[in-house]
């Protein structure tokens, strides 16, 4: 779509993102200060390289955080198996530092430009990528309409799009259809969110399947996992994975009840965002509960009720040493959590009823028994004690839940397919 046809909603944020432009270094400083840059590599965000770019066609792939970024892991494999260079971006810190240690050979990162037409255009300028993979719900405005008005394909992988964007979106029906226009194809991972974007006006819209059912298990390193049970010994443990603000109170008053009758409980919390590792374990203390932070102790001692981890990347270890998980992001509307992990870990997996960001697994696991849900600290609590008590039930739940995720995998070879046009054609072209 050229600029003159674009929507006057479209045209007044070109407008407005181009004359904020000059104001990105007190965005940026701001930003800085609560840890959410990189101070190394802020240039970036203007969209000024810090590599070198490769010879030959580029792909370019842009996730926002660290659950687009895992999710993509094979897919890049896939594609850089082909012989094409890959330039990966996020917009998170957390996501970078994942990249840095997990990105394949031969594939790039970059911190995405703020979303205003002149640091866009210097990215484009500069990358020149032949073909732009979007995951997920990545739909920055002038993004999308700078590389259509440079004729580069746009491909929108995993796409999502829950109720509540889509309802957002039909507010702005031509707005979203205009922009959706400029995409030549979504692959959806759900029908739901493929009949959403087919409603708001993407052309070209079709079910692959979600891409994270394909990602293999997080690692651990078997050493520190070692380590790890040798500290626990034999303790019966909790895990809250991913808790948002607000749920670890429910947690902590969890663990408060159950240690009346089992006071060797332990229980791991992994806070979402890692920063706030102190904040959740000051609750715990106000609680009257020993805490530790795993950045500070780095190890339980036999003293420790709460174990806080405040650490990136590290959920593979504790899913392997906790057989009960709670998954965090749905006893607040925030929409769940990813459940996929401790499923294909073994895990039995307990969930508040907010879970719209993964209503389709979710409700498959819950049908097959591998997931329970619970609505507050009462049914948690009765729920983790249950499962403490009846280990049969806590492998049967396991086994369930990793069966499910099994049977729900496939999108990464539909997806591959589905990509493999454009490929060749970036092939052909170069």
């Amino acid at each position: 779509m050229t600029r003159d046809r674009l929507p006057l909603t479209l045209k007044l944020y070109r407008g407005s993102t181009r004359l904020a432009a000059p104001f990105a270094g007190m965005v940026l400083k701001r930003r800085l200060k609560r840890d959410k840059e990189d101070p190394t590599r802020v240039a970036e965000r203007r969209g000024i390289p810090s590599l070198r770019r490769p010879h030959g066609p580029l792909v370019w792939m842009h996730g926002a955080s660290v659950g687009e970024i895992l999710s993509v892991m094979p897919l890049l494999d896939r594609i850089r198996a082909g012989g094409f260079a890959i330039l990966l971006t996020s917009g998170t810190v957390t996501a970078a530092r994942l990249a840095q240690r997990r990105l394949p050979e031969g594939v790039l990162h970059q911190f995405a430009p703020l979303d205003s037409p002149a640091f866009v255009q210097r990215f484009l300028d500069y990358w020149q990528p032949g073909l732009v993979l979007l995951a997920e719900s990545e739909l920055w405005p002038n993004m999308i309409t700078e590389g259509a008005r440079r004729g580069i394909p746009l491909v929108l992988i995993n796409g999502r799009l829950s109720k509540r964007s889509f309802d957002r979106w039909k507010m702005f029906g031509r707005t979203a259809a205009a922009l959706l226009s400029n995409i030549d194809l979504c692959l959806a991972q759900e029908n739901d969110d493929a009949r959403r974007l087919a409603q708001l006006g993407a052309p070209r819209v079709f079910t692959t399947g979600n891409l994270k059912f394909d990602v293999p298990p997080p690692p651990a390193d078997p050493m520190v996992l070692s380590t790890l049970k040798r500290a626990a010994r034999g303790r019966p443990i909790v895990l809250a994975a991913s808790t948002h603000q607000g749920e670890e109170t429910a947690v902590i008053e969890a663990h408060r009840r159950l240690r009346r009758a089992m006071p060797n409980l332990l229980t791991i919390i992994a806070p979402r965002h890692p920063e706030r590792g102190r904040a959740v374990a000051g609750e715990a203390e106000d609680a009257g509960l020993l805490a530790v932070l795993r950045t500070r102790a780095r190890l339980p001692d036999s003293g420790t009720e709460i174990y806080v981890a405040d650490t990136i990347g590290e959920l593979g270890l504790f899913y392997r040493l906790a057989p009960i998980v709670f998954m965090g992001g749905s006893l607040v509307k925030h929409g769940g959590q990813n459940p996929i992990e401790p499923a294909k870990l073994d895990c039995a997996i307990l969930h508040g009823p907010y879970v719209s960001n993964f209503s389709m697994i979710y409700a498959e696991l819950n049908r097959a028994r591998g997931a329970a849900t619970v609505t507050g600290v009462d049914s948690l609590t009765t729920s983790i004690e249950l499962l403490l008590y009846d280990p049969n039930l806590v492998g049967q739940m396991a086994e369930t839940a990793h069966t499910t995720v099994l049977r729900l995998g496939g999108a990464l070879e539909r997806t591959f397919a589905a990509l493999e046009p454009y490929l060749v054609q970036l092939r052909l072209s170069n």
